[in-house]
Formats: C-alpha cells, sequence, structure tokens
C-alpha cells in the first residue's frame, strides 16, 4: 500500500477531524501513488501492489475507473463513515487541539540556536568526493568518476509517471466516479453542518476555558508568501524614505558603466522623498490586475521602474541585497507571533546564483526564529531562450540543482550552501499557470538535453523533473544526514486541471486549489490524502476569482487540509499584520463561527511544525 493510501485507515472511534496520530505521523514527504489504494480493501500482512513503481511498486497499469470505482462501492457505508476525519462520534468530546505541543516542537528551534554564537555556525561534515552525473535529466550520484552503476536512490522513472497520470486523467473524467465523489463531498459538508449546530457552543465555551491564550497572541503560521512582497505598502514606503535620507550618497547601481548613488537614481526620476506617497509607490493590485497577470507582475516595480525593484527589493545587486536584508528583518521581528514561510527565487540563469543566495542571507545575516526559506523556481525557460541564455532547458536543472548535490556531496568546499540549506524546507514552481500550453505529454517526450526550441515546457514537465531530482537528492541528503525538502508548488490557480492531478502525485502540499472546485474526483481525493493546500482569498480576489466565491470555506468543511496565507502583502493588504487582515476578512464573510478560524490556525501550525 503506498503512503498515502495508509492515511485512510483511521481509528474507528476517532473524534470530529482527528486522524490518529501515529498515522497522520507517517505523512510523506511527496510520494508518487496510484488511486486504487484508497479503495482497495487492506490486507493483513501484505502491501497493495498498486504503489508506484518508482517506490517499488509495479506501475498497476491495469487498474482502470471503472475498477476504482467498483472498488469503492464495495465498501460498505459503515465502513466507509468510520474512517472519514470528520466522523461525528457519540458522545461527543470538544476536540482539543494540541496548541501547547505544537507550540512547543515550533520553539524547539529557538532553544537549539540559544546557546550558540551565530545561527550560521554549523557543523560541516567529511566530503565525500563522489560523481555527479545528469541521466536523462535527472541527477545520479556515482561512487567514483569511472563508475556506470549509480548509487540505488530510486525516483519515479517518466514512464511511469506519464501512464500514471494518464489514468488520473481519465478517472477524473469518468461519470460514475464525478457522481460518487460529488455525492460524498456533499455527504461530508452537510455532516460538518450538522455538527456546528449540535457542537458550536461547546466548542465555544472550550476555547475560553484556555488560559493565557486568544486568536491574538496565539502563533500564526503564514504558509505562502513571497519574500518580494512580505512587507505593506507603507512599511515599503517608511523604509525607502528612511534610507534617502540615511544613505543618499551611497552607490546602489551602475547604469551604462556609470555608478549612482540613491540620491542620484531618484534625481532621475525627478523625485525626492516629499513628493513619495503610498499612492505613487503604486504597487497594489486593483481591478485592473484581473486576469492580467502580466499587470501584477508589473506591480513589483514601485514607481513602475525597474531600478528601484533592483535596489530594494533584489538580492543580486550592487549591494548584494542590503536593503532587501534589512526590510524583510524589520518586517518579521516586530512580530512576535508569526511564523513565516518566505520564498526565495532561484532562476537557474546562472551557476552561481545558490552561491549568492546564500552569501547573501549569511553576510546580511538574514535569518529569525521566525522564518523559514522556500526556493522558488520561476517557469521561465522561453524567455531565457529567446533572450539566449541558455541552450537546454537542462542548462536549467544544472544550475539549479547540481549546485545542491555538489554541497550534499562536498560540503567543505561550499560551506556557505551547506549552511544556508539547514533552513530551508522545500521548493516552489511558480509563474501564470493561465499561459496556453499542452498539458498532457507521453514517454516520448523531448528529453532536457533536447529541449531547445523557443517553446516553455508544460507545468507538469517541469513539475517531474524537480520532483525526480529533489528524490534523488532527498536520498543522498538523508544518507548523510541532513535535512530533506518538500515539493509546495503554484497549482490549481489557473489553467487546466491537469497541474492539479501532478500536485496529487508528487506534491506534499499545493498553493491555491481553486480549480479543484470544479474536479469533484480530485477533490474527494485530494480529502482522502489531507493534501495541505495554502489558500489566499484576498490574493484571488484580485487576480482570477471574486471573493465571495472563493471555495475556501467548502474546503474546510468537507475536511480538506487548508490553511489561510497571504501570498504577497504588498499588493494585496493594508495593515502591518497582513495575517490576521487575512483571517479576519475571512471571519467576516467566508466561516461561521470562530471555532472554524482556529481550526484553520491549527492546520497551518500542523503543516509548518511537521517540517521543523
Amino acid at each position: 500500500m503506498s503512503a498515502r493510501g495508509v492515511l485512510l485507515k483511521c481509528d474507528m472511534n476517532s473524534s470530529f477531524d482527528q486522524p490518529d496520530p501515529a498515522i497522520m505521523s507517517m505523512s510523506p514527504r511527496s510520494p508518487a501513488i496510484l488511486l486504487n489504494d484508497f479503495f482497495s480493501p487492506e490486507v493483513q500482512g501484505n502491501e497493495s501492489p498498486a504503489g508506484h513503481a518508482g517506490a517499488g511498486g509495479g506501475g498497476g497499469g491495469g487498474v482502470g475507473p471503472a475498477g476504482v470505482l467498483s472498488g469503492a462501492l464495495s465498501l460498505s457505508q459503515e465502513d466507509i463513515v468510520g474512517v472519514l476525519p470528520n466522523e461525528i462520534s457519540a458522545p461527543y468530546e470538544v476536540p482539543q487541539f494540541p496548541i501547547e505541543q505544537i507550540e512547543k516542537k515550533l520553539q524547539l528551534q529557538r532553544q537549539l540556536n540559544a546557546n550558540t554564537q551565530s545561527p550560521w555556525v554549523v557543523e560541516i561534515p567529511e566530503d565525500l568526493n563522489y560523481s555527479i552525473r545528469p541521466v536523462h535529466g535527472v541527477f545520479e550520484v556515482f561512487p567514483t568518476a569511472e563508475s556506470t552503476e549509480p548509487l540505488p536512490y530510486q525516483y519515479t522513472r517518466l514512464p511511469d509517471f506519464v501512464q500514471d497520470m494518464q489514468m488520473m486523467c481519465s478517472m477524473i473524467a469518468d461519470g460514475p466516479l464525478k457522481s460518487f465523489c460529488y455525492r460524498r463531498l456533499s455527504y461530508l459538508y452537510s455532516k460538518f453542518q450538522l455538527h456546528v449546530l449540535l457542537n458550536e457552543l461547546r466548542e465555544l465555551a472550550s476555547q475560553k476555558a484556555v488560559p493565557h491564550r486568544d486568536f491574538y497572541n496565539i502563533r500564526k503560521v503564514d504558509t505562502h508568501i513571497h519574500a518580494a512582497s512580505c512587507m505593506n505598502q507603507k512599511h515599503l514606503l517608511r523604509f525607502i524614505k528612511k534610507t534617502l535620507k540615511n544613505s543618499a550618497d551611497e552607490v546602489v547601481t551602475v547604469t551604462k558603466g556609470t555608478p549612482m548613488t540613491l540620491a542620484q537614481v531618484f534625481q532621475s526620476m525627478n523625485l525626492t522623498t516629499y513628493d513619495l506617497t503610498v499612492d505613487m509607490l503604486d504597487v497594489h493590485a486593483d481591478r485592473n490586475t484581473f486576469h492580467r497577470f502580466d499587470k501584477f507582475n508589473a506591480k513589483y516595480n514601485p514607481i513602475g521602474e525597474s531600478r528601484l525593484r533592483e535596489v530594494f527589493l533584489k538580492t543580486d545587486n550592487y549591494l548584494n541585497g542590503k536593503y532587501f536584508a534589512n526590510i524583510i528583518k524589520d518586517d518579521f521581528e516586530e512580530s512576535k507571533y508569526q511564523n513565516a514561510e518566505l520564498r526565495l527565487s532561484i532562476y537557474g540563469k546562472s551557476p552561481d546564483e545558490w552561491y549568492k543566495l546564500a552569501k547573501w542571507a549569511i553576510d546580511g545575516n538574514v535569518y529569525s526564529d521566525n522564518i523559514r526559506w522556500l526556493i522558488q523556481i520561476p517557469r521561465l525557460y522561453d524567455i531565457f531562450k529567446t533572450n539566449q541564455l541558455m541552450s537546454s532547458f537542462q542548462q536549467i536543472l544544472d544550475n539549479v540543482f547540481k549546485p545542491l548535490f555538489e554541497a550534499t556531496n562536498n560540503p567543505s568546499k561550499h560551506p556557505e550552501i551547506h549552511t544556508f540549506l539547514q533552513y530551508v524546507i522545500g521548493f516552489d514552481s511558480v509563474d501564470d499557470e493561465s499561459k496556453p500550453e499542452n498539458p498532457l505529454f507521453d514517454g516520448d517526450v523531448t528529453p532536457p538535453a533536447d529541449w531547445t526550441d523557443v517553446e516553455n515546457p508544460p507545468y507538469a514537465y517541469y513539475i517531474y523533473y524537480m520532483y525526480a531530482n529533489m528524490t534523488v537528492l532527498n536520498h543522498f541528503r538523508a544518507a548523510r544526514g541532513m535535512n530533506t525538502f518538500v515539493l509546495r508548488p503554484h497549482c490549481g490557480e489557473a489553467g487546466p486541471v491537469q497541474h492539479l492531478v501532478c500536485g496529487y502525485l508528487m506534491a506534499e502540499n499545493i498553493s491555491h486549489g481553486l480549480l479543484l472546485r470544479k474536479v469533484p474526483v480530485l477533490q474527494y481525493l485530494y480529502y482522502l490524502a489531507q493534501i495541505g493546500i495554502a489558500m489566499s482569498p484576498l490574493s484571488n480576489n484580485s487576480l482570477f476569482l471574486n471573493y465571495d466565491r472563493n471555495p475556501f470555506p467548502e474546503y474546510l468543511a468537507r475536511g480538506l487540509v487548508v490553511s489561510l496565507s497571504t501570498d504577497d502583502p504588498l499588493q494585496f493588504h493594508y495593515t502591518k499584520e497582513p495575517l490576521m487582515e487575512e483571517y479576519s476578512i475571512a471571519a467576516q464573510s467566508l466561516l461561521d463561527e470562530l471555532a472554524n478560524i482556529f481550526k484553520v490556525n491549527n492546520e497551518q501550525k500542523m503543516q509548518y511544525a511537521s517540517q521543523q
């Protein structure tokens, strides 16, 4: 049985929304799975043969939608109800969220770092001097340079992934299966409404009984936020004015070979500190950005000037990202009760990007107990190819993953990257999902080394090669006792539903997931596998979906693991606590009761703590 399939075997007597902890602790790091695990009865002492071929299974190619449907219907209603996380049990006991245990886990890193002089002083393991080479787009580890057999680090092969993806696509189009899943989702939603009617007052009383804790001073986690827009527009304005006042004569950029000070940059735009206002910054999204991702991307440039973005919001610039480091530290040291998982960009344009990013973090001491990093990989191969920055897609993979393998193989030769990776928890894939593409491909697709066209590879192509390389890297790092990474891409915000299929097969969590509302089969499978979804209703309201149509409350009621996040506070929020702003608006517009807000916050912390 696959790792996600085992999650369904919950305690028959579990109370509302509390799966067995022993089972939940088995939550996998991005397993690739087949689907009949979820519906096939468990055989004692025997693992399901439906596990993914890349994980040791046989591929399961003979299982079709009809077979899965018949397996699902063969279970009795009592069997199905008994394994659901949001079962209403009798007698009812008010769910006690393990807040103390979670917060102790969140504070663990604080205690570990309390005795060290610097968070950047870490142990450097010995070098192995293995040989690292790409094979069909996936890096493999060889004992020596002459070896032809790599170390046995298993990953899902491309033909197996293509086969499983095609089977998933046929399942989500199967009529009887869609009807079954839609009825199950309707049943879950109705059962939650019954739970609210019966137990709302008890839950509120239970929350009031918790001493020294309310919603303002419990720790909250922003599970989806981009570092380049983690501040609100007023904070950015104050920082620019303060910097212009105190460091006007500092050289910040070079234009056409001529060094320019910060004062000269603003003089070239005919601006002074007196002229600067929030409205002049023009970084906030408005109605003109709806379904216009190009206009939204332009909002990252303060006053419409890419030079200001380079000076203040980039890690790789003339000042080596000094201003950007300062504004991030200002933003999160002020917030005692908020943790965040910030996204930093690695574009794959050059092999020294990782070194520059790590050096920026270490030299600028960009560290907080409240912050962990995710690395986002923009899907911009077509732009790089058009500008002749690279020859093939393999070059992006080389620039993104080879430095990580080298730092794992020989840490003493790459101490900055090795140290920085201690605080990186995963990878993200970002870009406009609504771009036209061919969402499906077969096993004969062009390998990365031969992908030399100007055309951008499809979403599934990007995600597969990220996942495959991360799998081998995680095996290698785990064998060395190092931390590993998860895949948490942007998925299902727009574009074809095949993006969500990729997320289901390969991701630990996803961001957005709006299109699940249109695909009941996938939505039910995301519920069964308890795949986390970081949702940002205010962001969606400005880009793709009006706020009142956001499916967040339906996902929550049906038992999907959802969390609220801010995405881009610079573009979408007004206050200095954007996550509180997100919660407060959701409480007024989407959520029916205070207990639901605490439940969402608890799921956020569970997602965050599981990766620490």
